[in-house]
């Protein structure tokens, strides 16, 4: 049953309103549903975001989360015209040119949102995979 049904990502903030900000203004994602507690933001599909409260910032730098897209490239250009700040990394193994790294199966980019959550961008080489 579950291999049918929508999955949410939730993300942690320890300051839902910069949340609401960046993901609402500087990402254009609208809210579906906000309380004290939690921030729900529509994504592609039937997918969505939601971010709630935290006391404790995250200091993990691994990825929480991706968006699927076809065109990298053009998103980054988004992003950085609404004032997100892409990651450039020059790292054994993990090196971005334009803030676009090669993983092998897939193009991919990353930003860190203002609670610390690391999100990506991947482009997969071979359509079939998105």
């Amino acid at each position: 049953m579950l291999a049918k049904a929508p999955i949410d990502v939730m993300l942690t903030a320890t300051d839902l309103a910069a949340a609401k900000g960046f993901y609402g203004d500087m990402i254009g994602l609208e809210i579906l549903i906000e309380t004290e507690e939690f921030v729900t933001f529509r994504c592609g599909g039937d997918s969505r975001l939601v971010l709630t409260r935290s006391t404790v910032r995250t200091d993990e730098q691994q990825t929480k989360a991706s968006w699927r897209v076809a065109d990298i490239a053009a998103e980054i250009t988004e992003l950085r015209a609404r004032g997100v700040e892409v990651a450039e990394y020059d790292e054994p193994g993990l090196r971005t040119v334009d803030g676009v790294a090669d993983v092998g199966f897939a193009l991919a980019a990353w930003f860190v949102d203002p609670a610390g959550n690391t999100i990506g961008l991947l482009q997969f080489k071979d359509q079939g995979l998105a």
